[in-house]
């Protein structure tokens, strides 16, 4: 593959990575007082607390793949092959999920099998004798990975994204980069990746299943895997800011109006309640509408009001990394432990969020200062944080 001038550092996709990871925080603790299932529930559910949860659901993680993919080309650029690009990503990706599966997510399996009453034995006991069985317990798959299946699918499309660098021949890519500026043109950007999710999305809702399994999730597929190379392909055509700077209103008129689909859909039927067949169709055609037209004005303000570099960024942009891998199972405990307190929901979610916020916050700090310890927690095995410095993009 030819090399041309390196892709230079967009401080603005740097902010949209950081703002995202760390809405994570709010999202998961959002999950805890919500009427939506999760793994340890409020013992007074909050039911508007699903409106601003369902406002961030449909974009918020097809923009991490987004930025990903545009990443994960910068750092393609930079290494010598497509192999050297294969081994480093796995080294970042693989050892600090295998870390973390075998670690920070017990304490969530424990939790989740206490709650329904499937387990009665003290965690110690759970680790060492049931944990690492790699098989089910009670129907439930362990171990698990928890909310880091998004490292697992990053992986995978990496690998396969690497694949195709390697292997496709010159002016296949050649083609493909030319017909991929052609979203420039006109209100492309906007109606053609709309179509795509919108019939595709619907088109499954009624014949695969959805789940986070990494071989047998369709459905994400089909959604992360265009976001993640529409990523990889943008960070090569700068062609696409001008258009996005076009179709930024456009996109916000139509990310709101999906907005107001959802709620009502929401508001029909909330909690656990199953809409029918063609409320479920609409429900997911304006959660693609939304995912993507997010996106798109989401970028625009990247380019246009975050693509500056700050004192804090780079330090953010390292721990970021750190933080989510340990933020939800905090979450699940202190939320288990709070569980019987009797305290208000204001008290709670105070407690929790102050309670994570400080725990990932002491966690990245000492981990960071330990060679061995660095790699394990998504870190490069020596910090190139001084006084000014870039944090790579995971």
């Amino acid at each position: 593959m030819a090399r041309a001038a390196g892709i230079s550092r967009h401080y603005g996709l740097d902010w949209l990575r950081i703002g995202a990871f760390l809405l994570l925080i709010l999202y998961h603790i959002g999950l805890y007082f919500s009427p939506w299932n999760w793994l340890v529930k409020s013992a007074e559910p909050v039911g508007w607390v699903s409106y601003p949860m369902l406002f961030v659901t449909p974009w918020r993680l097809t923009l991490l793949f987004v930025v990903s993919g545009y990443a994960s080309h910068a750092m393609l650029d930079k290494l010598v092959s497509p192999g050297a690009f294969a081994r480093m990503r796995s080294l970042r990706l693989l050892v600090p999920l295998a870390f973390a599966m075998a670690v920070i997510i017990p304490p969530q399996s424990w939790i989740r099998l206490k709650v329904l009453g499937l387990h009665d034995g003290p965690f110690l006991h759970f680790w060492l004798s049931d944990y690492f069985r790699f098989g089910t317990l009670h129907g439930i798959a362990l171990p698990e990975w928890e909310h880091l299946w998004f490292v697992a699918y990053l992986w995978a499309y990496t690998m396969l994204l690497t694949g195709a660098v390697a292997w496709l021949p010159a002016q296949l890519v050649a083609e493909i980069a030319r017909r991929f500026e052609t979203l420039a043109q006109g209100w492309r950007l906007l109606w053609i990746p709309l179509a795509f999710f919108i019939c595709v999305r619907v088109a499954m809702t009624f014949t695969v299943s959805e789940a986070h399994g990494l071989f047998d999730d369709w459905t994400g597929d089909a959604m992360y895997i265009p976001a993640f190379l529409f990523g990889f392909g943008f960070a090569r055509t700068p062609a696409l800011w001008p258009a996005i700077a076009r179709l930024w209103k456009p996109s916000l008129v139509l990310a709101f109006a999906a907005y107001a689909v959802l709620a009502w859909v929401e508001a029909l039927y909330p909690g656990k309640a199953i809409p029918p067949h063609d409320m479920m169709a609409l429900d997911r055609a304006a959660m693609m509408a939304m995912m993507w037209s997010m996106t798109l004005v989401l970028l625009h303000a990247a380019n246009t009001w975050l693509n500056r570099d700050a004192r804090w960024r780079a330090p953010l942009s390292e721990a970021v990394f750190p933080v989510y891998i340990l933020h939800q199972t905090m979450i699940v405990v202190i939320g288990w432990w709070l569980l019987p307190s009797g305290l208000s929901n204001t008290t709670q979610f105070i407690l929790m969020f102050a309670g994570t916020v400080i725990s990932c916050g002491v966690f990245y700090a000492i981990g960071a200062q330990i060679g061995v310890v660095r790699p394990l927690i998504g870190l490069n095995a020596r910090s190139r944080i001084r006084p000014a410095i870039i944090a790579s993009a995971t």
